[in-house]
């Protein structure tokens, strides 16, 4: 095991005093991460969100190339490897990424007057460098060191062979960072051979692993985020990992004394207390040992099968149409069948993925019916809808996803009912730009895409899907002008302080409406319920929301994705056409 940095030792003199703006910091583990998909988050945050960020991930096998970096320096096919080649925009030459190789994203405000000149953006580089050199030392490998010349963390710097053990590469653009480092933990070093790494061939690149320090990522993950916080979250941090079910988080911010180092892993305490999150007035307690025993009063709905509610089953039969209202047994379809609403849903009823709270069919999905995008127009223009939501089952088993399925079935809906706003609510499509492009350049009124649930939660929850992932679907949307929306479940053993956590990465995407509903057990084979929220607690999330910029937030034990859809839209000026 690498030593733990005490947690009483103060914190030395160095070069990042005074470079970043004393503002919250969110640490995210996010696992592993396709590179465009980071780069997406990347710009969400920095575009959207008032904090700073540390993202921490690893890259399936990738070779980068900053702006000015020579081709000649990549010696290999990279796809013939099995990697992706991608251009970028930070500084720096042609460097690899993959599995066992830390990459850290940090997206922070330079302080200061000259906070985007070139003078700050080498003084943060010397920061990183000292923060990782600091890292290092941590973790049992003292005496790393700067190059002359050569940007990074080099061992053996003033010896007769100098290796690098670490590359940097960043951007600042209008005095806020983006890009970062890539520390080597254990990674297949055969993948430098295969480029000029950072443009230097004299000198050759090694690892934790190549060093004798048998560390695994966990470790260096810890001790780089204790450093981070160190240096950055003097005005108040959280942390987020993705993990399984059950595992251990950072001790939050606050209950560690001021002026030391907090890096000990101890058992979940609960909803973490922050300066600038508060979380307190959440209750801690489950209401009731959740499975096992009645719902609480508030989960009781009572069947309403009145006129409307008749009218609207018979138009989804004659047309042969799927709604989310029956497929996920929703508790609201009563409610919203009688005031003549529902959620059509695309691809048929059988999805190809198995998420551990969803009661659709999961066995071979039929082929996508061409006709059904018409049908569904045909049902919206029967019901005189004014705000239509569609969602689809996931169809990973076709190459777009089914995004064009959900295209031209907002063109349907457009050509008969010009006047009605349309909401999607749309799977990830595996994160693919060009598949989501095709739903974005249709220009959905609001485009929605639900987390579910909270980081440490996510692999548990829905397996096949990502948290990275997903803010980034989000994250490219907003960038794409459209107006966003997302969903959260609670009872699935989350913390009130991890929901916060959830809703101020949202928000740090530029997530416009956040919906947050109780979680459901639909039947004995799916996740059990662990802790029925009562209706404060749900008053109180939506105020914290809010509270972190997010225009609207519906939040109740009953709330579903597209509850009150129709509201939500208009309160953040959702128009017909289009945001």
């Amino acid at each position: 095991m690498a030593p733990q940095v005490a947690a009483s030792r103060p914190a030395p003199a160095r070069r990042s005093a005074g470079i970043t703006a004393p503002r919250h910091l969110a640490v995210r583990w996010l696992g592993r991460v396709g590179y465009d998909e980071a780069w997406a988050l990347q710009r969400g945050l920095h575009a959207h969100s008032p904090r700073n960020h540390l993202l921490l991930l690893e890259h399936p096998h990738v070779v980068t190339l900053g702006p000015r970096a020579p081709e000649a320096h990549i010696l290999m096919d990279p796809a013939a490897a099995g990697a992706e080649l991608c251009r970028t925009d930070r500084g720096g030459d042609v460097t690899y990424h993959g599995p066992g190789q830390l990459v850290g994203y940090p997206i922070l405000t330079l302080g200061g007057p000259r906070a985007g000149g070139l003078g700050a953006a080498a003084a943060y580089v010397e920061s990183l460098e000292d923060l990782l050199i600091e890292v290092l030392e941590d973790l049992g490998l003292p005496g790393a060191g700067r190059l002359e010349r050569h940007r990074g963390v080099w061992l053996d710097p003033a010896g007769e062979r100098p290796r690098k053990i670490a590359a940097i590469g960043v951007r600042v653009r209008r005095g806020r960072t983006l890009h970062g480092f890539a520390l080597n933990v254990d990674p297949d070093l055969s993948w430098f051979g295969r480029i000029v790494p950072c443009g230097i061939r004299e000198h050759p690149v090694t690892s934790l692993g190549a060093e004798g320090v048998a560390v695994t990522m966990r470790e260096v993950v810890d001790a780089t985020a204790a450093r981070a916080i160190e240096r950055w979250g003097a005005a108040g941090w959280d942390r987020a990992d993705v993990a399984a079910a059950g595992s251990r988080r950072l001790v939050a911010a606050s209950a560690v004394p001021a002026g030391t180092v907090p890096t000990a892993v101890e058992p979940d305490p609960g909803p973490p207390q922050s300066a600038t999150i508060p979380v307190a007035a959440v209750s801690r307690a489950p209401e009731s040992p959740a499975d096992g025993g009645r719902k609480p009063s508030w989960m009781r709905v009572v069947a309403r099968t009145g006129p409307e509610f008749r009218r609207i089953k018979s138009v989804m039969r004659d047309l042969d149409l799927v709604t989310v209202c029956e497929e996920a047994g929703c508790p609201n379809i009563y409610e919203c069948w009688e005031q003549g609403t529902a959620t059509f849903m695309l691809g048929g009823e059988r999805c190809t993925r198995a998420c551990g709270f969803c009661l659709i069919d999961t066995r071979r999905p039929e082929p996508l019916d061409p006709a059904e995008p018409d049908r569904v127009a045909a049902a919206v223009a029967r019901m005189g809808l004014e705000h239509a939501v569609v969602t689809a089952v996931a169809r990973d088993d076709v190459p777009d996803g089914g995004a064009a399925h959900f295209a031209a079935c907002i063109r349907a809906i457009r050509r008969l009912r010009p006047s009605v706003t349309v909401e999607v609510l749309i799977p990830d499509c595996k994160g693919d730009p060009a598949a989501l492009s095709v739903i974005f350049d249709e220009r959905p009124d609001v485009l929605n895409h639900n987390i579910e649930t909270v980081a440490r939660l996510q692999r548990l929850v829905r397996p096949s899907a990502g948290y990275a992932r997903s803010l980034a679907v989000l994250a490219r949307a907003s960038d794409a002008g459209l107006v966003t929306k997302s969903s959260i479940m609670v009872g699935l053993g989350e913390t009130a302080g991890e929901v916060v956590e959830a809703l101020g990465d949202l928000a740090g995407v530029g997530c416009d409406i956040v919906t947050i509903g109780q979680y459901l057990r639909p039947s004995s084979a799916h996740l059990r319920v662990e802790r029925w929220w009562p209706p404060e607690d749900f008053e109180e999330l939506a105020r914290i929301g809010r509270e972190l910029g997010i225009g609207h937030v519906e939040s109740s034990p009953l709330t579903r994705s597209s509850y009150h859809a129709a509201g939500a839209a208009r309160s953040v000026g959702a128009a017909a056409g289009g945001a």
